[in-house]
């Protein structure tokens, strides 16, 4: 099954193929651009709008995101960095960070 490096990989290709930003220099721009398809995500589903138009935005994030981490650190195999990240975020208690609420109402 493909992976994260295999997107990488192809969104690379789609950049150059298709004349979009490619430095360093674009970074920013590019995980602005995350954000804002994530705000279109967002939108296309508080408004009802078919499910699959809402992933597209999704994948769009997505796009933007491996995007900017090939610029930020070519090097980084994001399949190793997301397992090491799902394995921190599984070692962590249930609901963890969500605890501060309870603590907070309490005190309050």
């Amino acid at each position: 099954m493909p992976g994260l490096e295999e997107a990488k990989r192809k969104v690379a290709e789609l950049v150059a193929a298709k004349g979009f930003g490619n430095t360093p220099d674009d970074i920013a721009n590019k995980l602005l651009f995350a954000f804002i398809e994530l705000g279109e995500a967002g939108d296309s589903w508080k408004k009802g709008k078919p499910t699959n138009e809402t992933i597209e935005e999704l994948v769009d994030v997505i796009f933007y995101i491996l995007d900017a981490s090939r610029l930020i650190a070519p090097e980084a195999n994001m399949d190793e960095v997301f397992e090491k990240k799902w394995a921190k975020n599984m070692s962590r208690a249930f609901k963890y960070g969500e605890g501060f609420r309870e603590k907070r109402a309490e005190t309050a």
